[in-house]
């Protein structure tokens, strides 16, 4: 059953309808610039794929240890050429991005070396596996890596800090493109972060500039390897698998540092020369990053309405509207407990999969909070899919990211506004929430379903 949710309160629906037009206005003035970086995106691709000859022939499975996979080394290859960098290790045996960040950053630093944080504290699963504040065991520093960390000024990365805190052992400066479970700094842009990359150059070549570039991939038409970063990684369920990859991760970047990251992967001296490509996921991965330019922008578009629509009942957003983007992550700032919930159960009610689910706050492996999320995805923790998440510590920041059509995203969006309601406004206490009926259910089916949602939210608290 299909439901859409909504609750009673002061704002009429003509004046939320209001809003809502007022947000549609304002993503159609940025369209045009998100639809020619899109385009520019879809070029890079198609040109690595005619210069690579893809056929139907490399989108085939492989089996055990897979040697001379010709599927997998083509992609590597194509995904090398659209990044810019001399290898790319594109594997289904990532289980996640952070995985992906953790062997490039485990398979190039030893003992004794020192890692320089260059944006801060970063999201709460990169700090088990550099294990600061907390020592994890296999983390960086539980293997004897030095780790220091440099507060960003606001949005900008402190780059004299930076370049004061290198020494002798400085092996790598992390830079951490989005802006994670923060309220307290932006999400970088390319040019930015290829300004600290060149300073720090300067001081020794040899130090490698490693990006984290999830949720950042296609929302500018040039990547932070563009602008000399050594090494870069991500995810593939977030933006580069265009919401077709069921798994996996990549790296790219430096030969020899990309080599280093597989030898972690699998075992040294095989490196990427085995890992089946099991089933369809082959064909996933190759036609994910054809349509990904295309969905981040669906994604982006989605963000920048969220923005527009919850700016306009006095929240807090970040970004704001009507600012550039360079990743597709949303924030905005709920006030109170209730609302994050309510926020993330709007989104989960309409989700294609598990609508019928009621997000609850729980405690999650990496995380340093309780974590409420609301993910009805096709791919499991896919957040290049419309999802939304945030730590249940103040000031309830939701964190919505993804959206594979910008018009799902409207939707979701608007049921959230409908039930959380204007930041400092007065709310009517009602036993039901939903007052709209999809074409073809009953009146009397729509106000049980959602009688149970209540009572589900009861039990709870």
């Amino acid at each position: 059953m299909r439901v859409l949710l909504i609750v009673m309160n002061v704002l009429t629906n003509d004046v939320l309808e209001e809003v809502f037009q007022f947000a549609r206005k304002e993503v159609e003035k940025q369209k045009h610039y998100y639809d020619a970086i899109a385009l520019k995106n879809t070029e890079k691709v198609i040109s690595a794929f005619r210069k690579h000859q893809v056929s139907d022939f490399y989108m085939k499975p492989s089996t055990g240890y897979a040697y001379n996979d010709l599927g997998r080394e083509k992609l590597d290859a194509i995904y090398a050429d659209v990044f810019g960098t001399e290898a790319a290790l594109v594997r289904s045996q990532f289980v996640s991005g952070t995985h992906a960040l953790a062997v490039a950053m485990l398979g190039n630093l030893h003992p004794g070396d020192e890692v320089i944080g260059a944006t801060g504290t970063p999201y709460d699963t990169m700090q088990t596996i550099i294990g600061h504040p907390v020592k994890v065991p296999g983390s960086l520093t539980d293997i004897g890596v030095i780790y220091k960390e440099i507060p960003m000024k606001g949005n900008y990365v402190d780059i004299n800090a930076v370049c004061r805190a290198i020494t002798e052992k400085t092996r790598m400066v992390h830079i951490q493109r989005s802006c994670g479970y923060s309220d307290d700094r932006g999400t970088l842009d390319v040019a930015s972060i290829g300004r600290l990359i060149e300073e720090v150059h300067k001081i020794r070549k040899d130090i490698i500039c490693f990006v984290d570039n999830c949720y950042g991939e296609f929302t500018e038409a040039k990547e932070p390897t563009d602008y000399g970063a050594d090494l870069m990684a991500g995810s593939l369920i977030k933006n580069v698998g265009g919401g077709l990859a069921p798994t996996g991760g990549y790296i790219v970047g430096n030969k020899n540092l990309v080599y280093n990251a597989a030898c972690r992967l699998t075992v040294p001296g095989l490196a990427g020369e085995m890992g089946a490509t099991l089933g369809d996921t082959a064909r996933e991965f190759y036609q994910g990053l054809f349509m990904a330019p295309h969905v981040v922008m669906q994604a982006v578009l989605t963000a920048v309405y969220a923005a527009a629509v919850f700016k306009k009942l006095g929240y807090k957003v970040n970004p704001l509207h009507d600012q550039l983007r360079h990743d597709i992550i949303q924030s905005i700032t709920l006030k109170s407990a209730k609302n994050l919930e309510n926020f993330c159960v709007a989104v989960q009610l309409n989700s294609p999969v598990d609508a019928h689910v009621t997000p609850v706050p729980s405690y999650i492996p990496g995380y340093q909070d309780k974590i409420i999320m609301a993910a009805g995805t096709f791919v499991q923790g896919a957040s290049i899919e419309l999802s939304a998440d945030g730590p249940m510590r103040e000031p309830y920041n939701a964190f919505m990211q993804g959206g594979l059509t910008y018009e799902h995203g409207q939707l979701a969006i608007n049921a959230a506004a409908r039930l959380i309601g204007p930041a400092n406004g007065k709310r009517k206490k009602v036993k039901v929430m939903g007052d709209i009926v999809m074409e073809g259910e009953k009146d009397k089916e729509v106000l049980k379903a959602c009688e149970a949602i209540i009572n589900a939210q009861k039990s709870y608290q």
